[in-house]
C-alpha cells in the first residue's frame, strides 16, 4: 500500500507559477514511478508528468511541456510538480499517482492521492 498527500495548490493569475508537492509512505518510494494526473470540471481524469524511480526519465502530456516539471527527493519520499506559465485551462483538481504506469498506451496509476485543487484566474 501506498499513502499520498498532496499540497500546493490554490489560486493564481495567468501566467503565475505554482509548486505541487506530494508526500509518500509505505511501499518504497524509490522503488516505483509517481506522476501527477489532473481532473478539470466536468471531464475525465488525464495524464499530467511521470518520473521513474531514479529520476532519470520523464514523461509529459503535450499540453504542459516546457511549462512544467516533474520531480522527485527519494530521501525525502516527496515529488514535486513545478508549474509555470500557468493558464486558466490548467484549472483542475491535480492528484498525486504512484506506481504509474502506461498500459495500452494509456497512463494510469495503482494509487492515488485525494487531490489540490489548482485554479488559474484570467
Amino acid at each position: 500500500q501506498v499513502q499520498l498527500v498532496e499540497s500546493g495548490g490554490g489560486v493564481v493569475q495567468a501566467g503565475g507559477s505554482l509548486r505541487l508537492s506530494c508526500a509518500a509512505s509505505g511501499r518504497d518510494f524509490s522503488y516505483y514511478a509517481v506522476g501527477w494526473f489532473r481532473q478539470a470540471p466536468g471531464k475525465e481524469r488525464d495524464f499530467v508528468a511521470a518520473i521513474s524511480w531514479s529520476g532519470g526519465n520523464t514523461y509529459y502530456a503535450d499540453s504542459v511541456k516546457g511549462r512544467f516539471t516533474v520531480s522527485r527527493d527519494n530521501a525525502k519520499n516527496t515529488v514535486y510538480l513545478q508549474m509555470n506559465s500557468l493558464k486558466p485551462e490548467d484549472t483542475a483538481v491535480y492528484y498525486c499517482a504512484a506506481v504509474v504506469y502506461r498500459s495500452g498506451g494509456v497512463w494510469t496509476s495503482d494509487y492515488w492521492g485525494k487531490g489540490t485543487l489548482v485554479t488559474v484566474s484570467s
